[in-house]
């Protein structure tokens, strides 16, 4: 074999036979004069610990990550109000700090992170000044307390919201002293505010719009040019263009000066959405049948974020008791009705419901206004038609009404989908004038539910139903306003619909004009992903001006929750507790919680 042959036989031999890079063995942090808290807040900020547990233990990942890891246990230490820490960081026996760049290993065996904490230090002097009227700091930052650096960038942060709260935009940091006293374990904070000049809103501009006309968008946003700058003017004024769904991002920002005028212009960076969404849902019950939603919606008809939608449903398919039921409808909203907060809304919708007891068919048309009067309150009052004809065992009804239904949301929950605290109430009257073939009268509807956390894992959640039609006897109530009881959304592990009023000398059942319901659930989280919910539901029907019947009946089970982006995935099993209007075991699977 001649000299090259040779030498290529050893490149390629040493190329495939060359010893991988030598993982890293050994990766500690030591800091034994640290507390359990501490400690742990060390380990959360080194990055060279990180790379061990992710498996990245390459000799420049690690080399790096070592480099990085002074300023980043040095922030944990100043979090933790320690000022006098001495941080040794030894990679093979030599100092990380000491090794220059160029000179990195090629191979790393161990990393070993020294800390040595010192004393904790106390606000010997906590100031901040001038202070805006009214402004509160941070119960932390004052003399005696651990000076954690965390709560001085807290001072600062309620120190310029106070200014911008009182219309001084420009409100910052003119000078600030953070002096250590090592061997008194003490920290001086001194730091003086700018407030700058109070100012005035000016004009508001837009920016990325495509499809929305310019002054629809000034109508929605109803900002209020002139008036004393606060930050709440642009949260309001961003919310409102958020609420009509017809843009998928929001960004207002300020001018960086004030003008001559003491004007503060704004400009609304807007990303419309497209224009054009369908969607489809669907539950499923064992007793009940199969139920299939679907929607087709336009976010943008005209030009001014105002939203067309047709929605169908089908519902009850394969339920033991009853037929399907049909509905189709169509709606209409135009934000900025009159008001910025105002919403003018049009409905028209048909439907046919095959109950166990009757069918009935519906033709309803509508108009109303929503405002909303703050984040949580919300107001509607509107007029409705609608035509009904109901076929039972004791002949046909036509029923025509025309309605106002008035009605008010309070919604204090933290979350719509899941909630873990807070309330919510909505509440509706609805008088309506009998055109043909019932009485004058109103129907009165309330739902009220609360949610509190038990710690991380445990919510305890409550809900209760009320209704009740006044007026006409039930033979001359509309049969739709009537209630019922049972189903996924009143008593689960009971027949939907299967608690009513049994009427005097016939055979014929119907809602009632009284009921009320109530369930309480206990949600547990199992995993980040997983919960466990055990629920009670009980559920009364009553009757006024044919003896005061009244029935109830109660369901209880278990269920299933994992979570997704758009809500839980919910499943129940329940079975009946008390009441004879059902037995077995019942299956409900849907999206969201059951309320």
């Amino acid at each position: 074999m001649t000299c090259r042959a040779k030498l290529v036989v050893a490149l390629f031999l040493g190329t495939f036979a060359a010893p991988a890079a030598v993982a890293l063995d050994r990766a500690e942090l030591l800091a034994p004069n640290a507390s359990d808290r501490l400690r742990d807040s060390l380990r959360g900020a080194s990055l060279v610990l990180e790379a061990q547990r992710e498996g990245r233990t390459e000799a420049q990942d690690v080399f790096a990550a070592a480099q990085a890891d002074y300023g980043r246990l040095l922030g944990a230490l100043y979090a933790a109000g320690h000022y006098s820490g001495v941080i040794s960081i030894r990679i093979d026996g030599r100092e990380a700090g000491d090794i220059a760049p160029l000179n990195a290993p090629g191979r790393i065996r161990e990393v070993v992170l020294t800390v040595d904490p010192g004393p904790p230090f106390a606000f010997g002097e906590a100031r901040i000044a001038p202070l805006a009227p009214g402004t509160e700091l941070p119960a932390g930052f004052a003399a005696g307390e651990p000076a954690v650096s965390g709560v001085i960038g807290s001072g600062v942060e309620a120190a310029t919201t106070g200014w911008r709260e009182a219309g001084h935009p420009k409100a910052q940091v003119r000078d600030q002293a953070i002096i250590a006293d090592h061997r008194a374990a003490r920290l001086d904070a001194r730091i003086a505010m700018a407030p700058g000049r109070q100012a005035r809103l000016g004009q508001l501009t837009f920016i990325g719009q495509e499809r929305m006309r310019p002054e629809r968008l000034h109508a929605i946003a109803g900002f209020p040019t002139g008036e004393v700058f606060t930050p709440e003017h642009l949260r309001r004024s961003a919310d409102r263009l958020r609420r009509t769904g017809a843009f998928r991002a929001i960004t207002m920002t300020e001018a960086e000066e004030i003008a001559p005028d003491g004007t503060l212009d704004v400009a609304a960076a807007v990303i419309e959405e497209t224009p054009r969404r369908i969607g489809f849902g669907a539950e499923l019950a064992s007793f009940d049948g199969l139920t299939l939603t679907g929607y087709w919606m336009h976010r943008n008809l005209l030009g001014g974020a105002e939203q067309l939608r047709f929605d169908a449903r089908i519902a009850q398919i394969g339920a033991r008791r009853s037929g399907t039921d049909y509905s189709l409808g169509v709606s209409f909203e135009r934000p900025a009705t009159f008001t910025p907060d105002t919403t003018l809304g049009l409905s028209a919708g048909i439907a046919r419901l095959d109950e166990e007891d009757h069918v009935t068919r519906t033709v309803a048309a509508g108009a109303r206004l929503t405002h909303i009067f703050s984040d949580r309150l919300t107001a509607r009052g509107g007029l409705e038609y609608r035509f009904s004809r109901v076929d039972d065992s004791l002949g046909s009804f036509t029923y025509r009404t025309l309605s106002l239904p008035l009605g008010l949301t309070w919604d204090a929950r933290d979350n719509q989908f899941d909630a873990r605290s807070g309330t919510y109430l909505d509440a509706e009257i609805a008088p309506f004038a009998a055109l043909g073939g019932s009485g004058n009268g109103a129907r009165l509807v309330l739902d009220g539910r609360a949610y509190r956390a038990m710690g991380d894992r445990i919510v305890l959640a409550g809900r209760v139903q009320a209704g009740a039609v006044f007026g006409p006897d039930i033979l001359d109530a509309p049969r739709d306003d009537l209630f019922y009881s049972g189903g996924g959304g009143t008593v689960r592990g009971q027949p939907y619909q299967s608690l009513g009023v049994d009427l005097p000398g016939t055979s014929q059942r119907t809602g009632g004009n009284r009921f009320v319901a109530a369930s309480a659930e206990v949600r547990a989280r199992i995993t980040d992903k997983i919960g466990l919910v055990g629920f009670y539901d009980i559920g009364r029907v009553g009757a006024s001006g044919i003896g005061g019947s009244s029935a109830t009946h109660a369901g209880a089970g278990l269920g299933l929750r994992y979570a997704t982006g758009i809500g839980p995935i919910r499943l129940d099993v329940a079975g009946p507790v008390s009441g004879d209007t059902g037995n077995g075991v019942h299956l409900y699977i849907g999206i969201g919680q059951a309320f």
